[in-house]
């Protein structure tokens, strides 16, 4: 059984993706080739923003995001501790102080309600994650923003496809930024990211920043880094478009499934919860357990891969301990030691997801 299963994506797309890297390869254009604004086209159709920014990397992206904004050394970004390092990474690289808020226990996405009590005079943004794949709670992360004079970066590196609050994830704040990793909801066969927006200023910015700053061909106007997505990996993405909808479709029935499966074999599993006013696309789908080790274990010996994402929250890691109390955020710190990622793709089988469940059960019986 595949984690993520994308040697059955490829087969059905086989025949699409084969004749656009043909195409990349027949032009020559490996930079900055047509299939770039191409896709970029599609992409910010598909979230309803004006603009969309392919760049090289998720983690580009955030950091393209808060160069853009011009954030400063000694500014301060609000941000969850529950998440992979790439968030708090580049708040760093930029010169920034990574502040963290705790998570709901139950979404494990950015607590709302704590926001504004992380604020101080030195904040000059929030970065939420929209973890899972399902975005956060936008609405009142907004609300809170403007109060203060605040941008809202959306790190949906897991929710590309998503919907909430009246709006597409990428598409609720004043940037919103993805990953195209090729084990994300869409993803490409190698790195690749986008950033959104639909401010005209920000959007020519990173597009000068992922071009080392230039605003014409070596005419260098602000600080910036080689961050362009290859055209090749925006010809997978393109081809991997063409069924998009669908495998979201796919991706929701597929976990509305395995909760039910969940419910009904009485396992002390936890599901996350997803909120009434928005879906998840379930990037990964992650439950929580206790004797989490031993539950892998069980799982492993009956041939069903398990991830953890993520094993130690932030202000944990040796990188980015530095000045933060241990004892903070202990949402946070519980989830990390419970949370399990079953498999999960458009592809998985029902009578897979069935034998997933069913090992998961005797697992925890055990």
């Amino acid at each position: 059984m595949q984690f993520t299963d994308l040697k059955s994506q490829y087969a059905a797309l086989k025949p699409s993706i084969d004749a656009r890297i043909q195409r990349v390869l027949d032009h020559g254009q490996y930079i900055m080739g047509p299939e770039v604004a191409e896709m970029e086209a599609a992409l910010a159709g598909h979230t309803g923003s004006r603009h969309c920014v392919a760049v090289a990397s998720g983690t580009e992206a955030l950091l393209i995001a808060l160069m853009a904004l011009d954030l400063r050394p000694g500014d301060e970004v609000i941000t969850t501790p529950f998440t992979f390092a790439a968030t708090a990474e580049v708040i760093v690289l930029a010169g920034c102080k990574p502040v963290y808020v705790d998570i709901e226990p139950d979404t494990c996405n950015i607590d709302a309600s704590l926001i504004a009590a992380a604020v101080t005079p030195r904040t000059r943004a929030v970065m939420p994650v929209s973890l899972y794949g399902q975005v956060a709670d936008m609405a009142a992360i907004n609300a809170v923003a403007q109060a203060h004079g605040l941008a809202v970066i959306e790190d949906a590196a897991q929710s590309f496809g998503a919907s909430g609050q009246g709006g597409k994830s990428c598409n609720l704040s004043t940037i919103g930024c993805t990953s195209f990793f090729p084990s994300k909801p869409l993803g490409c066969y190698g790195d690749g990211g986008a950033l959104f927006t639909n401010d005209d200023a920000l959007a020519k910015a990173a597009r000068e920043i992922r071009v080392h700053g230039q605003s014409g061909r070596y005419h260098h106007t602000r600080l910036g880094l080689g961050g362009r997505m290859d055209t090749l990996q925006c010809a997978v993405v393109l081809g991997k478009l063409e069924r998009f909808d669908w495998e979201i479709r796919r991706r929701k029935a597929l976990g509305d499934r395995y909760g039910q499966l969940i419910a009904a074999s009485g396992a002390p599993v936890q599901c996350l919860a997803v909120r009434a006013d928005r879906d998840c696309v379930w990037a990964q789908f992650t439950v929580m357990v206790d004797e989490r080790a031993a539950v892998q274990k069980a799982l492993q010996a009956q041939g069903i891969p398990t991830a953890v994402h993520y094993p130690k929250p932030l202000h944990h890691q040796p990188a980015y301990a530095a000045g933060q109390d241990p004892g903070a955020c202990p949402h946070s710190v519980r989830a990390a030691q419970r949370v399990l990622s079953l498999p999960m793709s458009a592809d998985l089988t029902e009578p897979d997801q069935d034998f997933v469940v069913d090992a998961l059960r005797r697992a925890l019986a055990s």
